[in-house]
């Protein structure tokens, strides 16, 4: 691909956009009777994610997985709570199944309705994930592919479990 070639793609990135430092840090786990869930909090260093939806947010998966509307029974994993913005909390929830795969279910609220987490639309082409949750998915796939390489036992799944991630992205 010559110069040319280059200058017709990949011009997405607005002019007056400013990309900020975000900050990842480990929450206590979602842990319900067969399903593990590591938790992230993502947010801008001048953010504070707000306990209460935290919570609401827990709640909400919770009770999703238990209605059978998020099947995930049995599954080990991470859940990355990002507030984008002011007001948009992300959810999404990634487990490993098929040996080697990450799963992905994803969810949003936005804090200026007064409604719960409902899943995020999809399409053909659709938005994956962002800059800054990539830092706790590298982090993630390292971890994982360490317990890959193990002999998979007690030990090794808990130290999948306890192997968290926090800094900035």
């Amino acid at each position: 691909m010559n110069d040319e070639q280059l200058a017709r793609v990949g011009n997405i990135v607005d002019p007056d956009y400013r990309h900020v430092t975000k900050h990842i840090s480990a929450g206590p786990p979602l842990v319900l009777p067969d399903t593990y869930l590591k938790w992230y909090h993502v947010r801008r260093e001048d953010q504070v994610i707000d306990p209460a939806v935290t919570e609401q947010a827990r709640t909400f998966l919770s009770e999703e997985v238990a209605g059978g509307r998020l099947p995930i029974s049995g599954d080990l994993g991470f859940v990355i709570q990002h507030l984008s913005g002011d007001y948009i909390h992300l959810l999404l929830v990634c487990t490993w199944r098929g040996n080697n795969e990450m799963w992905e279910t994803v969810y949003l609220k936005d804090i200026r309705r007064d409604g719960p987490f409902g899943p995020m639309s999809s399409s053909t082409h659709r938005g994956v994930m962002c800059v800054w949750e990539f830092g706790a998915v590298a982090h993630e796939h390292q971890a994982w592919t360490r317990y890959l390489r193990s002999d998979r036992g007690a030990a090794d799944k808990r130290a999948y479990a306890e192997s968290l991630f926090t800094g900035t992205i």
